[in-house]
């Protein structure tokens, strides 16, 4: 593992946020083979906008270097190619900032063909004003691998042709992926000609959505293929979704998405939009919360920060507190999150009063309807499962008669079945 000093510049009044950041960036840097070995702070106004920490600490800085044998600096914020360059000419050892080791996981943690090109899209963004920083840095790591934060050599020297080959690449790939997109959106677009419910789980990394979702596929009726789940973090940044049967055979489709962070890169939000466009077509939120860590909500309001910023705004949300069997005392949760449950998706507590409140929010719209359905027209008994739920079914001599719950909007689709209707 490479031997690293954290350093942060603490410029508002909030010293505790300001601990919670650097015990995370640990934590990321954990998640990149990076062992913190030390932690320099400073309180200033502002960052310095020339070597983000003053003058002073960076004698400092350069004596733990050489008492510590420290191998990289990695700095809470995102630094500006000059502070890159400056602080490389001045202490002579590598330079990563809280973006880089962000995008280094997800580098790592990504599988599938489209994550990948969404994670080198927004690596390539924020290297290519950086390229000669970054060269500089490359050249002193010692770590072995491969990949981008774990290159050998100074690379070419030609800075011109490296900006040129950076932005071509960035330009093939948006092609590619703008193929992918065009699948997914043709695949949303499936799902809602079907009035199949949406059903999006969103919230903080390692906050338990993944296995939020296994729990309650194994409530499910229906095939259950679960997905990865580790306690870690960004286990997964594929988007996964399931089929969802209740027991009483309510249908609704359950989504898991990628999780944030805060201060999650903007080249990462911007990437990955395709992928999270899933949320802003959900027809209901569950927000799962991370009970056991005690500032859950900043990372409540993190979350919520980065949806915002993709345009999901008045969509119904349930917050899920999870973890609750690693919770000593009974935890209290706030008025501000009307739609609350307290779940543990390990122990599988509460998850059947988790699967009520879905449906019961689903249902809010929904409308209880008798049908008269005639035989050559029994395709419209699958919209009616895919959309809603059949109470009760009696195949007569002459038609089939139909007691359902529907949502509102497929009301003009059944209304000539209704009894009574002319």
């Amino acid at each position: 593992m490479e031997r690293a000093i954290i350093i942060g510049v603490n410029t508002t009044d909030e010293s505790q946020v300001f601990l919670d950041e650097i015990e995370e960036l640990k934590n990321l840097c954990s998640a990149c083979e990076i062992e913190a070995i030390d932690t320099i702070t400073q309180s200033l106004d502002s960052v310095n906008p020339a070597t983000y920490i003053g003058k002073g600490k960076i004698e400092e800085v350069r004596v733990a270097i050489d008492s510590l044998d420290a191998e990289v600096l990695v700095f809470n914020d995102e630094l500006s190619p000059s502070q890159i360059n400056n602080l490389q000419e001045a202490l002579e050892i590598a330079i990563y900032d809280r973006t880089f080791i962000i995008l280094e996981i997800f580098r790592r943690r990504a599988k599938t063909k489209e994550a990948l090109m969404q994670v080198e899209i927004a690596t390539l963004k924020y290297s290519l004003p950086r390229l000669m920083g970054l060269r500089k840095g490359l050249s002193r790591q010692r770590g072995a691998g491969g990949g981008f934060a774990h290159g050998r050599g100074a690379g070419e020297t030609k800075l011109e042709l490296d900006r040129r080959i950076t932005t071509d690449r960035i330009t093939a790939l948006k092609r590619e992926l703008e193929e992918a997109t065009a699948l997914r959106k043709q695949q949303r677009s499936m799902r809602k000609k079907n009035n199949m419910n949406i059903v999006c789980l969103v919230g903080y990394t390692n906050s338990g959505k993944s296995s939020t979702l296994n729990a309650i596929l194994n409530h499910s009726k229906g095939i259950k293929k679960e997905v990865f789940q580790k306690d870690m973090l960004f286990a997964t940044l594929e988007t996964s979704t399931r089929a969802i049967q209740t027991e009483n055979n309510f249908r609704f489709l359950l989504t898991d998405t990628v999780g944030f962070v805060n201060k999650l890169p903007h080249q990462l939000v911007e990437a990955f939009k395709s992928t999270l466009e899933e949320i802003t077509e959900a027809d209901l939120i569950i927000h799962v919360v991370d009970s056991t860590n005690p500032n859950y909500k900043m990372q409540i309001e993190t979350t919520n920060s980065v949806l915002k910023s993709i345009g999901v705004d008045n969509i119904p949300t349930i917050y899920a507190f999870n973890k609750i069997d690693l919770v000593d005392d009974y935890l209290y949760i706030q008025p501000e999150y009307v739609k609350a449950i307290r779940i543990s998706a390990t122990d599988d507590k509460n998850i059947d009063k988790l699967i009520e409140l879905i449906q019961k929010e689903l249902e809010s719209e929904f409308l209880d309807v008798i049908l008269t359905i005639p035989y050559n027209e029994q395709e419209i008994i699958e919209l009616l499962k895919d959309g809603g739920y059949l109470k009760k079914i009696d195949y007569l001599a002459e038609n089939i008669e139909v007691i359902a719950k529907i949502p509102s909007r497929l009301e003009n689709r059944i209304i000539k079945y209704k009894k009574g209707y002319e």
